[in-house]
């Protein structure tokens, strides 16, 4: 059903309304294989792992059997390194991941993980000696260990279970707990609580010295933060017998914006003497601590600190050994830091390069230990997107910007004397992965009409190309493609893209849906490769528009900022101007204009629909946040600050206060099982429908996480999408 007032519809009209209803599926619709499933999908080089010295690499083949070693420059094979067929002691049928020992003369395995939250994972882990053959579980007291971490010599594990850190002593093959406080929703040692590993993009918190005497950890106290429960059912996809009869519950520490989080603190174990010392900090300095790091010294722990308001970071250097520590950086900005600022910082044996926006553009600056500038390595009115590394052997750091403009990705590197060199083309999209020598690295480039290629360099040198993709090209030949334009909205430039449907006719009128993500740092606006959904609905007569409003990324802070403490205001007006302005194309019917989004994307779906002169014929928001104060207090902080900071802010960008101004049709779409964004969320939006007298569509996907992408859902998703458009905007 539409949102509409119950008052002008009479029980009657609305049995009569679901008398004609009737189930449908993705059957009905022409080419949804071709544009949702696995054939869109660019092929990419098996995944590897290089060797120390970056002339080698290692794979695992298909079945997950055998580890073979290659030669990096002519990917020949050279020798077999694990055999689960030929191993002794130990005999398991195959492994899904393996990490090489810092000597390379052990492996580590693992098989049956289980997926934690969105980047853990608990597994059977086992370690293999390459010269001996011999493959024993890493520990048969505990039989799934979570984050398990090499000693520099390779001569210990460290590892989690059951939120206790544990150590396996290979040479005796002896084990013993490091933490005995860990206990559930309590105390976790050693990995990040849910909101860390969330928003701070970490799956581990331990960090080994160099000499190999220390290992230093980080504490989460999360006893005051409030639990979350969201029900189980058993379902269909991967059913959960146990939940046959009654629902089950997930229940878990999440803070929402404004209550309390982790107490966080650092330690460091002695290993000689069994002894664990506490890293004191200065007191009411810092709220988070988003990273600890060795850095090329047993004396020097690097702890990266922020406030919770995530506009000042700390960097620390403390002796683990004598628990001495003192403040080497403060970086600080009017509104919050860009996250790579204190997640990515790089650690070399005389310097760091950290990223800042003092500039009002992110930029890579070399420090020394002492805290004192040693130059600034990057500049210019672009963006400074990922910083790769330092290969000290030729004196370049390597990056990815937006040096040729915000929609494109470019690979470079800055020498000793300032002078860049590029590594891939200047438009289109590219990105970089490097061996740990920084000797060879990867280059994966596309654009609108090209899918990724991947080629390997050495240095400047093109070595060889590994994937090319030439084949999708082919398949897509006729798909149809993106177009880039500029609008103007509320006197900014904004970048957007359209999608013409096939067989385009110019002078027929054709229904559009916008489609954004409008997120903070975001972009959706690249000139890279996709095949999708967007194409599908064009091939199914759509035109497809989609624009990056104000907050956005790729543009500078001035552009990002204006968002900072009232979310929800600037895109609404960006993204109501740009469906105005694909209202005036010549080939738009402006009575037939809808808006999608995903996530921030469907937060904005209902933003924008809730506008006073919002010109949407329908709406389709995808597990939407519907009120700030529902989300986690990172990301939520980050850009409103708390709620008790900024009332006013909160309740103005909640689209839960704005129901009543939807006008027209809203499906919403969530996972019964979202712990991201929860799917309390939808059910507090519908309540104050209802409270309203209105109400809204609604399809709910059982046991399904944030991306309802199980069993195939997601064709589900974008069927129903396109059903939902066909039937409200005829």
């Amino acid at each position: 059903m539409n949102i509409i007032s119950k008052s002008i519809l009479s029980i009657a009209a609305i049995l009569a309304v679901a008398a004609t209803s009737q189930a449908a599926g993705v059957s009905q619709f022409k080419d949804v294989d071709k544009y949702l499933g696995s054939k869109r999908y660019a092929s990419a080089p098996k995944a590897f792992t290089y060797m120390n010295d970056g002339s080698n690499y290692l794979q695992l083949t298909q079945d997950g059997k055998k580890i073979i070693k290659y030669a990096t420059g002519n990917g020949k094979e050279i020798d077999l390194l694990l055999d689960l067929d030929n191993t002794r002691e130990g005999n398991i049928d195959k492994i899904s991941g393996f990490k090489m020992s810092p000597q390379e003369n052990k492996i580590l395995v693992w098989k049956n993980s289980k997926s934690i939250y969105r980047r853990s994972f608990d597994a059977e882990y086992y370690v293999y000696d390459i010269r001996t053959r011999i493959l024993r579980p890493l520990s048969t007291d505990h039989p799934r260990q979570q984050a398990p971490l090499f000693s520099p010599d390779g001569r210990m594990i460290a590892f989690v279970a059951g939120n206790n850190i544990y150590l396996k002593q290979l040479d005796y093959w002896t084990e013993r707990a490091v933490t005995t406080d860990g206990a559930k929703n309590m105390i976790i040692n050693g990995v990040p609580d849910w909101t860390y590993e969330e928003e701070f993009t970490t799956a581990s918190s331990m960090t080994w010295a160099p000499d190999n005497s220390t290992l230093c950890y980080i504490k989460y106290n999360e006893a005051a933060v409030p639990m979350f429960t969201f029900p189980l059912y058993e379902g269909v996809c991967d059913k959960l017998t146990e939940y046959s009869l009654y629902p089950g519950l997930f229940t878990y520490k999440y803070p929402v914006a404004g209550e309390n989080n982790s107490v966080v603190s650092v330690h460091a174990y002695n290993i000689d003497n069994r002894t664990t010392y506490n890293i004191n900090l200065p007191k009411n300095t810092f709220e988070y601590i988003p990273r600890i790091s060795y850095a090329h010294s047993a004396e020097r722990l690097m702890i990266t600190t922020l406030n919770r308001a995530q506009t000042r970071m700390e960097l620390f250097a403390a002796n683990p050994k004598s628990t001495v520590v003192k403040s080497v950086l403060v970086e600080e900005y009017k509104a919050w830091l860009t996250p790579a600022t204190y997640e990515d910082i790089k650690y070399f044996p005389d310097f760091f390069v950290i990223t800042s926006s003092r500039t009002g553009y992110d930029h890579l600056y070399q420090y020394s230990y002492t805290g004192s500038l040693i130059k600034q390595l990057t500049s210019g009115t672009f963006d400074v997107l990922k910083y790769y590394g330092y290969d000290s052997n030729s004196g370049h750091h390597y990056f990815q910007s937006t040096a040729s403009g915000p929609i494109n990705r470019v690979i470079s590197s800055v020498n000793s004397k300032g002078n860049k060199s590029d590594y891939s083309p200047a438009r289109g999209c590219a990105s970089a992965t490097f061996s740990p020598d920084m000797s060879y690295f990867t280059v994966r480039f596309s654009d609108i009409k090209t899918p990724p290629t991947y080629t390997l360099y050495s240095g400047s040198k093109k070595i060889r190309t590994l994937e090319d993709n030439s084949e999708l090209k082919q398949n897509y030949a006729d798909a149809p493609k993106r177009e880039f334009f500029t609008m103007n909205s509320d006197g900014y430039t904004l970048n957007g893209y359209l999608i013409k449907p096939a067989g385009y006719n110019p002078i027929k009128k054709y229904p559009v849906i916008m489609y954004q993500y409008s997120g903070p740092g975001s972009q959706q606006v690249l000139n890279e490769w996709s095949i999708g959904w967007a194409n599908w609905y064009a091939a199914n007569g759509y035109v497809i528009v989609c624009v990056d409003g104000r907050g956005t990324g790729g543009r500078g802070r001035e552009f990002m900022d204006v968002v900072y403490k009232k979310l929800g205001h600037y895109e609404s007006i960006d993204q109501v101007n740009a469906a105005n302005f694909a209202a005036q194309l010549p080939f738009v019917d402006p009575s037939r204009i809808g808006i999608h989004g995903w996530s921030y994307g469907g937060y904005e779906t209902l933003m924008a629909a809730s506008q006073p002169d919002a010109p949407y014929a329908a709406a389709v928001a995808v597990a939407p946040v519907t009120d700030w104060r529902y989300y986690d207090t990172v990301y939520a902080e980050r850009y409103m600050l708390t709620p008790q900071e900024n009332e006013a802010g909160y309740r103005n960008s909640a689209p839960l206060n704005f129901v009543k101004d939807v006008k027209c049709p809203l499906l919403i779409m969530s996972g019964t099982a979202d712990d991201n964004v929860h799917y309390f969320n939808t059910v507090q939006y519908v309540s104050a429908a209802e409270e309203a007298d209105m109400w809204c569509d609604m399809l709910v996907f059982p046991n399904m996480d944030h991306s309802i992408n199980d069993c195939g859902a997601q064709k589900i998703v974008y069927a129903r999408m396109l059903d939902y458009f066909n039937k409200n905007m005829k």
